[in-house]
């Protein structure tokens, strides 16, 4: 594991018409001691080459393909397994860094000796276009308190393994991330939030009834199978995980 070096774990999945404009926003990153860690996983599209072209330009960017479409975890826990830092960050394959983000966020943790820390983050289109909201953080976020807001953003995420020690995402289709945010929580550990918006999230269409019923139903299922909660404790924390979840989206 070597000292301050930030591995940014990035799942590819039929990403061509975003994955650029994903890996130049690393790229530009004032903060350079880092390895970005894509896998794709299994593409139908363009990805793989487009990818690849960075890779023959910037050697801290390294490219796996798995044999085949396992999900989002998976290609992250293949990314995770290779890593070589001591800081773990994420970063999807639409999403968006600004250029101080790593700079600003390991400083962050380094000057406070957090483990676990998170930015705030704003909401764009598919088109890349800014829609004019911010997602806001709490300060920090106990276990429990993330059982009921389910705040904390991926793409804005570092995690110091040297605090934590090693960790991998349950193979779950969606809200593996929530997961290991639990487990890591559960550990005592809080995430801090740097207040400053450092990253944007694309809101890209998909066919959603399917998916959106998909991630509640692994939502309950981290509740009830993963974390164990009895099914009122449960209950509990879904309404609050439901109510913040609208006020997201208005």
């Amino acid at each position: 594991m070597k000292s301050n070096l930030v591995s940014i774990i990035t799942p590819s999945y039929n990403s061509s018409g975003f994955i650029a404009d994903t890996i130049n926003s690393v790229l530009v990153q004032s903060y350079t001691n880092w390895e970005l860690l894509i896998t794709d996983d299994c593409s139908k599209d363009e990805s793989v080459k487009i990818i690849s072209g960075f890779v023959g330009r910037d050697e801290r960017i390294k490219l796996s393909v798995l044999k085949k479409n396992s999900g989002a975890a998976a290609a992250r826990n293949n990314s995770i397994g290779m890593a070589k830092g001591r800081y773990i960050a994420f970063i999807d394959s639409d999403d968006i860094w600004m250029p101080d983000k790593l700079e600003k966020q390991i400083a962050f943790m380094q000057n406070n000796g957090y483990a676990f820390s998170m930015t705030e983050y704003s909401l764009m289109d598919v088109n890349g276009k800014p829609l004019g909201k911010v997602m806001h953080m709490p300060k920090s976020m106990t276990y429990r308190q993330y059982l009921r807001n389910t705040a904390i953003g991926c793409l804005t995420v570092v995690i110091d393994r040297e605090k934590t020690g090693d960790f991998r995402m349950p193979d779950i289709r969606t809200s593996q991330d929530m997961a290991l945010w639990l487990d890591i929580l559960k550990r005592g550990f809080k995430a801090y939030a740097l207040n400053e918006c450092l990253a944007s999230y694309r809101l890209v269409p998909t066919s959603n009834s399917a998916k959106k019923l998909n991630a509640v139903k692994d939502v309950w299922r981290v509740y009830r199978q993963i974390e164990g909660l009895n099914i009122g404790y449960a209950a509990f924390n879904f309404c609050g995980y439901a109510f913040n979840a609208i006020l997201k989206r208005l």
